[in-house]
């Protein structure tokens, strides 16, 4: 076995988001740092490869909104705010009971919350004018109190909630179903009602809280590969191929090295840093942590944390099934969003084939099924989306396929989950800890996971400076403002 001493202050394992994240805003604040990725790719849940034909394939279908600023801010600050491209401010839904038709919510330019409460009202095909009422007057607590009133329903089903508030049943079938599976991919009667009343908060509270842009190409190129090339620009160092095997620890407890696994025949590698950052997601981390802190109140909490399965579908087509550049929620109960990526994403374009790349949730009981039978599960459910393409004497062809299967994704946010959600800081005063499961205001999602990347850089240097003020080196620029105080 080598051992290897590096000169990098911060050794931060798993490069999605989160540990991007975190490195790049170590970098912001004199810090080097090493991040060590398992596979050949980064990225985490917005993972993405090409295949033979030179089309990429997504680990999932990923949006961003208005409402991200940590997001937006990180874009900014990389200078590739023009890699996002903004689509209309609505929302799109399926109609089942009118195959290929669409009913949609409409905002229009005026100040929040006035413009989704127009949106809302102004669509009449989904809710009838008494159960929008309804749904308005339930809301008002949330909107009125704000998010502590969101953190304290957490012990509620989204579907208990809207129960509690009076709200009509209709309300959850017509919209909630939908939204729920979009956002954690799971149901009303199983996700928490915080986290639908977060999204709406964030919607409802800002003007273009809901607005929705889709990257102008693969998120390993567009967005992962310029936070890399920013911490190696600075002296940081991403290296692939490197899985962390086990975490070696000295005898006050302390972390001593991240042991990684040599790959093809290679020696084990022993890597020692100053600081050490966990940033994979919830499940890989329970394994392997050590025994000692497993019997730590701090890290008995991570068992009450489950990732969601979900598939990701790309199908690619002879023909256009639609012109829509947009996001579009199906309302199908095998389907939960899909998008026509030859439409909406720059890269992707192509005037004359469609490429529809759909999430398939709740996915439990089709993640062990074959590529082939979630295929033909998914065309059933297309064929009624689009019947005018699956018909008559010249129906569509697939062209190919490509499925991504996460069975450990996003955390489960069941009721009760957020108690169970972990500080960055952990009582291992070396070992931090970064992702979307961490304790921050925006849940699972691409935004949850930059924030936490930044709120962990910030413990640790809040902490490395109190300790020991002369340790580091010079900021090459300020810490970045945590843009969800700005």
């Amino acid at each position: 076995m080598r051992v290897a001493f590096t000169k990098c202050s911060v050794a931060i394992a798993g490069a999605g988001l989160a540990g991007l994240s975190c490195a790049k805003y170590l970098t912001d604040q004199g810090y080097t740092p090493i991040v060590l990725e398992r596979r050949d790719v980064v990225g985490g849940k917005v993972a993405a490869w090409k295949d033979a034909d030179g089309d990429w394939y997504e680990t999932g279908l990923h949006i961003f909104f208005g409402a991200y600023p940590n997001m937006l801010q990180l874009f900014k600050e990389l200078d590739i705010e023009d890699r996002l491209q903004w689509k209309e401010h609505t929302m799109i839904f399926n109609q089942p009971d009118s195959p290929g038709t669409y009913s949609r919510f409409d905002f229009p330019d005026l100040p929040a919350p006035i413009n989704g409460v127009i949106a809302i009202l102004r669509n009449n095909d989904m809710l009838t004018w008494p159960e929008k009422i309804s749904f308005g007057i339930g809301l008002l607590p949330a909107i009125l109190q704000g998010q502590k009133y969101v953190e304290e329903m957490d012990k509620y089903s989204f579907r208990e909630w809207l129960q509690k508030q009076n709200i009509p049943p209709r309300v959850e079938k017509e919209v909630f179903i939908a939204m729920s599976k979009a956002l954690n991919f799971i149901n009303p009667e199983e996700i928490s009602a915080t986290v639908l009343l977060t999204a709406l908060n964030r919607f409802l509270q800002e003007k273009n809280g809901s607005k929705m842009a889709f990257l102008d190409g693969s998120p390993t190129e567009r967005l992962c590969q310029p936070m890399i090339d920013y911490i190696t620009e600075r002296g940081g160092e991403v290296r692939l191929n490197a899985p962390l095997k086990e975490i070696l620890l000295n005898d006050d407890g302390t972390v001593k090295g991240f042991l990684l696994r040599g790959l093809n025949g290679a020696e084990d590698e022993i890597l020692t840093a100053d600081i050490y950052v966990s940033a994979l997601p919830v499940d890989p981390l329970k394994p392997i942590l050590p025994k000692a802190w497993k019997e730590m109140p701090f890290f008995q909490k991570l068992n009450g944390l489950e990732g969601v399965p979900v598939i990701n579908v790309h199908i690619w087509f002879d023909r256009k099934l639609t012109d829509i550049d947009h996001l579009l929620f199906s309302r199908s109960p095998l389907l939960s969003v899909y998008a026509d990526m030859s439409n909406t994403c720059r890269e992707y374009a192509n005037p004359d084939r469609s490429m529809l790349e759909l999430v398939l949730a709740p996915a439990a009981d089709w993640i062990s099924k074959s590529d082939e039978e979630i295929v033909a599960a998914t065309i059933s459910e297309l064929e009624k989306l689009f019947p005018q393409h699956f018909g008559g004497d010249n129906p569509t062809r697939i062209l190919k396929y490509h499925l991504v299967k996460t069975p450990r994704s996003v955390y489960k946010a069941t009721p009760g989950r957020q108690d169970y959600r972990p500080s960055q800081q952990t009582p291992i005063s070396n070992f931090y800890l970064t992702g979307d499961y961490t304790m921050q205001r925006y849940l699972a999602s691409m935004e949850g996971a930059v924030l936490s990347g930044k709120l962990t850089a910030q413990a640790i240097s809040d902490a490395l400076t109190v300790a020991n003020p002369s340790h580091l080196q010079t900021p090459t620029r300020p810490p970045a403002t945590n843009a969800t105080t700005a």
